[in-house]
């Protein structure tokens, strides 16, 4: 057993009573869970915010009961915004953006008041409570903010057009159809099936202590690799030949040995459906047992394992190491690494009372750092949200109170390691979700255009009953928050995936009756071309809502979809003979 239990899976939902359901989406329900293994919601389904003010999301609010990030001294409109080097400050993207409690300033004068006010007051209010200082039309077209806004360089398309955009292209048909479905396997405890990947023939899962290729288009099995013991962390990144690399346990568990140590590093060819190396490596301080890794990843031809015991980094190929991390005699320590384009750290100093945490910009091949950027005081973990550009997500005085593990996001220069905007993100109004101890486990955003893309928390719509969201985007040279959006439409919530070009890729989780819907979204007008809509048949759906988001791996790739577990659980009485997954797979003509 390597992971902390996972929230049980939602039961299917019945039909809605003859009056308006309580929970989300449309049906009652359990309620969603909570962040990596925190405790959930309040029973009710979505924390619904408050009903619609003048003073939305974004703006002054008085301080609201319940979880949440506390509302501090509200910025003052027209304040010169400050540049590098203010690491505890946040920036004023907008007026009376949230600040994080310790960071000082000043109440609010009378004469303040008035002026925000009569601010708030003639900006366009629309999405159910959240405020957009939009020119544009409501349906998520440009306007000034978001035209004038940074694209990272992108080109862009003819008039009206947007950015450049991506590969994934609306099929003549995107009603899509069952691909195939995986029965869970019957396991005695709880054990990590963690990664998936899909390459350009295969859909890839981490089983039972194995891993294996699928036909991603008729489930049938290509290749399994066995392995020692259970997978315990896996990398999200592929090689361009599809080589992808995972830590697991050296040994199934035992009655003698229950906890197997996860300290052996190893590379998978999914192309050959092989495992080309694995090995343990010892600490940089001595002794002879191997360190045990709790996270992985991948950025080019280096593979990068790290945890509290110490971290190495190996070449992708033939798994020859390259460096590892110093140890201070402070107890400093290279806490995860995060991959992709390029490659960080979050590295740990100080006491577990008092930690300092540092986030480095790192070469690859030497482990040299580039650059460094620390964190603010108050901060327990960080999780890098992407490493080009250089972003971070923290929970900075465990001030976000809900288990997102975020409270503020850190835009930073990753060639100087200077702070280039602080954007607060209170977790009462926006949905994305970072392990709190995971280095790179944060899902529900992306990044790409030079903006962060977020869904808002659910909110009531204009239906009878069930709740909608929106997707919104910061600007990362700013921290403004830009005034398109787009919305998930009545009784859908909206989630970004991931980048697809310049456009974001997210997947519309359905209300009972409905199947769930991938769309693209252009990353600049907030346009959305639907990619593919699942079957409504009443057994398909309940098998794909049995999949939470927050706590399931969701892919989308050339026209399929794919919903997988992270962790399986041995089986109740009561769910003994249910039809359980490990993965459902969809696809459109």
């Amino acid at each position: 057993m390597t992971q902390p239990p996972q929230p049980p899976q939602q039961p299917p939902n019945t039909p809605p009573p003859a009056g308006p359901p309580s929970g989300g989406f449309g049906a009652p329900q359990d309620p969603p869970a909570g962040g990596y293994g925190t405790p959930p919601p309040a029973a009710g389904g979505y924390p619904t915010p408050p009903a619609p003010q003048p003073n939305g999301y974004g703006y002054p609010q008085a301080p609201q009961q319940g979880y949440g990030y506390p509302q501090g001294p509200a910025g003052q409109p027209g304040m010169p915004q400050q540049g590098y080097g203010y690491p505890t400050q946040p920036m004023q993207p907008q007026y009376g953006a949230p600040q994080p409690a310790g960071d000082g300033g000043k109440k609010f004068s009378t004469q303040m008041q008035i002026i925000v006010a009569a601010a708030v007051a003639v900006v366009l209010i629309i999405g159910g409570g959240i405020i957009y200082a939009s020119t544009g039309d409501d349906k998520g077209g440009t306007n000034e903010a978001s035209s004038s806004g940074a694209t990272g360089g992108e080109a862009k398309g003819g008039e009206g057009d947007g950015l450049a955009g991506g590969d994934e292209k609306a099929p003549a048909n995107t009603k899509s159809e069952v691909a195939f479905q995986l029965p869970e396997p019957v396991v005695t405890d709880i054990t990590t099936v963690m990664g998936s990947w899909v390459t350009d023939k295969a859909y890839v899962k981490s089983g039972v202590a194995e891993i294996t290729a699928y036909d991603r288009d008729k489930g049938t099995k290509l290749w399994s690799v066995p392995l020692p013991g259970e997978v315990c962390s896996a990398s999200r990144h592929m090689s361009k030949d599809f080589k992808t690399a995972i830590v697991f346990e050296e040994t199934k568990a035992t009655k003698a040995n229950k906890y197997p140590s996860c300290n052996q590093v190893g590379v998978i060819d999914m192309t050959a459906g092989k495992l080309l190396w694995s090995k343990g490596v010892t600490s940089a301080t001595g002794g002879d047992r191997p360190i045990r890794f709790d996270e992985v990843t991948l950025s080019g031809t280096t593979v990068a394992a790290g945890g509290t015991s110490g971290g190495a980094a190996f070449k992708l190929d033939d798994g020859a190491e390259l460096w590892k991390p110093k140890v201070g005699a402070d107890g400093c320590y290279d806490r995860g690494y995060a991959g992709g384009e390029a490659l960080a750290v979050v590295r740990k100093c100080g006491t577990s009372d008092s930690p300092q945490l540092t986030v480095q910009a790192l070469n690859p091949t030497t482990g040299a750092p580039l650059s460094s950027y620390q964190m603010p005081a108050g901060v327990d973990y960080a999780s890098i949200v992407s490493t080009k550009p250089l972003v971070v997500a923290a929970d900075v005085g465990d001030t976000a109170g809900d288990g997102s593990g975020i409270s503020d996001f850190f835009s930073i220069d990753a060639a100087t390691g200077k702070l280039i905007v602080r954007i607060p993100a209170d977790a009462e109004q926006y949905a994305a979700r970072c392990g709190s101890t995971e280095v790179e486990r944060c899902q529900n955003l992306a990044v790409g255009n030079n903006r962060l893309y977020v869904p808002t928390e659910n909110h009531d719509g204009t239906s009878e009953y069930g709740e909608t969201n929106e997707v919104v985007a910061f600007d990362l040279t700013t921290g403004k928050l830009l005034g398109g959006r787009a919305d998930a439409g009545d009784r859908y919530s909206l989630t970004p995936l991931r980048m697809d070009g310049t456009n974001v890729i997210a997947y519309k989780e359905p209300p009972y009756d409905k199947g769930g819907q991938i769309v693209s979204i252009d990353g600049e007008t907030f346009k959305q071309t639907l990619l593919m809509e699942n079957p409504s048949d009443e057994a398909v759906r309940e098998a794909e809502r049995r999949f939470s988001t927050d706590h399931s791996e969701i892919l989308y790739k050339d026209g399929r979809f794919f919903k997988s577990k992270r962790l399986v659980s041995k089986r109740s009485t009561t769910d003994a003979d249910e039809k359980l997954y490990l993965v459902v797979a969809y696809r459109t003509d």
